[in-house]
């Protein structure tokens, strides 16, 4: 038997919410459901967020990816050595 829950919620984050299931083809309800379900089974919360990079850190990737192609990498024979190359 199926029943109704109201909850209150902001109505920018159900509307995000709303756009993303739509583009997934999942109503809304459904995810609700698969989310209330994995709490039951698992009587524990798990929140997982996708890690996005910052900008800073993806230009540090690409310049150090840069880097080793031309050969030009620092390269140190202990971590002693590294640290003290960065001052720590």
């Amino acid at each position: 038997m199926k029943t109704i829950l109201n909850i209150k919620i902001d109505k920018e984050m159900k509307d995000e919410a709303k756009k993303i299931a739509d583009a997934m083809g999942i109503p809304l309800g459904t995810i609700t459901n698969i989310l209330l379900r994995q709490f039951i089974r698992d009587k524990e919360i798990n929140v997982s967020l996708a890690y996005k990079p910052s900008t800073r850190l993806v230009d540090s990737i690409k310049e150090a990816d840069m880097e080793y192609k031309k050969g030009t990498m620092k390269k140190h024979k202990s971590a002693s050595e590294l640290f003290k190359a960065l001052s720590i």
